[in-house]
């Protein structure tokens, strides 16, 4: 066993702990076609700036129109990646994998992007989100001679692609779409070209750019921007492109579809210096923060933001109610996940290894706590007893998103049905649950009204338990392993 796998097996036994209740990531992907540049390097850095959306694994692929070479490796991207490894991933184009597992657990063997043979030669793909079907198409790929490796969709998608018939990879792709149910952005590189598709839904992001006259691919348009590539445009639902040395190319559907993109990408997920729906979701998220205040008012002296996520829509509200934004928490940005366990006494003081408070801005005020979601409660509840341990009088929780009550399948890792909060309990019953005085959730009108983008289609699933695919309810993310 390698190294990476006995770190990748560890990882998986020993989850560490986590007391941020919050939504876990999907996946970030990019790509790029760029002769004449150092790509591979490029690579990182792109994943670097879409680190956000996955922090477990992370991988790239390069061709030099020949051989596909490949690095993978459980861990952040910086630790990933050294500069040997760059040094053995020559070419002129590549893709990249920024991994949090939603199918199939941390292991070294999961990591992508996902390398397989097709009849035109070898293909790497890196993916971002999950397939409702997996297991069907697994079952079926089985049948007709296929092994499988991992246990992620992400293998399965792969192995599709490469199997399917098709006098081009844009054919092959395209016919594979049609088995293919659920979301998916994907890119895709082979010996002498890269393709990248989103999904007919559109649930998952995805965007295109130029950096000096060549065309770069990525989740979301904040790695454009840091590798100094300019945003040309999102790709569109259900479209195919396709990079070679004659440019680029766009095959878009034969039908048009329903879209029905993740809110949450919007609400949380995504970067706030990221455009999507060519806005940049900053402003986007300081829009859902001044409709809060107008849907759940308060008297009250301070409007404050849990960092980092929602201080877009604390400064919304602020702005919108009149009352000063100040802040009073700070963030351990380099807590995140690790490896070591806290002993007794750091599990009990929990959340202040990741958060403090300012008892100097906090004592005597009248405090609005502005968050973008509450998944179990078990940091909610902390941090307002925290607040009012460094001196708030009044606590009233405001949550720029409807309460979540259902679990996310196309591509987030979202906790259980009967682990969310907003499913076992009423929202009164919440605000009692974390000690707050009140609390008021932005509703699902009030948060397309603040989006602001009319005739666009979203996916609602985790909010309203309508999802825009089938799926099934007793799924979970491994679900694969046990075949």
């Amino acid at each position: 066993m390698s190294v990476e796998q006995c770190v990748g097996e560890w990882w998986n036994d020993n989850l560490m702990w986590d007391w941020d209740d919050k939504l876990h990531e999907e996946c970030g992907v990019f790509g790029i076609y760029a002769p004449g540049e150092d790509v591979a390097r490029l690579t990182f850095f792109g994943l670097y700036a879409l680190q956000h959306r996955g922090q477990e694994s992370a991988g790239i692929a390069t061709s030099d129109g020949e051989h596909l070479s490949i690095r993978t490796r459980v861990g952040l991207v910086n630790q990933a990646f050294t500069e040997d490894d760059l040094k053995l991933l020559p070419g002129h184009m590549a893709v990249g994998h920024a991994r949090y597992s939603t199918q199939g657990s941390s292991v070294a063997r999961n990591a992508g992007p996902m390398v397989t043979q097709s009849s035109d030669g070898p293909i790497a793909v890196a993916h971002n989100g999950n397939l409702t079907n997996a297991m069907n198409l697994r079952e079926e790929l089985e049948e007709e001679g296929e092994r499988f490796v991992t246990t992620t969709d992400s293998e399965i998608l792969t192995r599709l692609i490469a199997m399917t018939p098709g006098e081009t990879m844009a054919v092959k792709l395209r016919r594979a779409m049609a088995r293919m149910v659920g979301a998916y952005s994907l890119c895709i590189l082979a010996t002498d070209r890269i393709l990248a598709v989103r999904d007919p839904l559109g649930v998952r992001p995805l965007c295109l750019g130029k950096l000096a006259g060549q065309w770069v691919v990525a989740s979301e348009s904040c790695a454009l921007m840091t590798i100094g590539a300019e945003f040309v445009r999102e790709v569109q639902p259900g479209e195919i492109i396709e990079i070679d040395e004659h440019g680029l190319q766009s095959h878009m559907p034969l039908l048009p579809h329903r879209h029905a993109m993740c809110l949450f990408e919007l609400i949380y997920f995504a970067r706030p210096d990221s455009v999507i729906h060519g806005q940049r979701l900053h402003l986007v998220r300081q829009r859902m923060g001044e409709q809060l205040a107008r849907e759940q008012p308060v008297d009250a002296d301070i409007v404050v933001g849990l960092p980092d996520s929602a201080i877009p829509a604390a400064i919304g509200y602020a702005r919108a109610s009149g009352l000063p934004y100040t802040e009073a928490l700070i963030k351990n940005r380099y807590i995140g996940r690790t490896f070591i366990q806290p002993d007794q006494r750091l599990r009990e003081v929990g959340v202040s290894l990741k958060f403090n408070a300012l008892p100097e801005v906090l004592e005597g005020k009248r405090v609005v706590l502005v968050d973008d979601t509450i998944v179990r409660g078990t940091t909610s509840k902390p941090i307002v007893n925290m607040l009012r341990q460094a001196g708030a009088t009044e606590v009233h929780m405001r949550v720029h998103a409807p309460p979540m009550m259902w679990p996310c399948y196309l591509g987030v890792d979202l906790a259980r049905r009967d682990e969310l909060i907003a499913a076992r309990m009423s929202v009164p019953d919440i605000g009692r649950f974390i000690g707050a005085d009140s609390i008021g959730y932005l509703t699902l009108e009030g948060l397309i009204e603040a989006i602001n983008v009319p005739g666009a289609g979203f996916c609602t699933g985790c909010l309203t338990g309508s999802y825009p695919v089938p799926v099934q309810l007793g799924m979970d993310k491994l679900v694969l392993e046990r075949v």
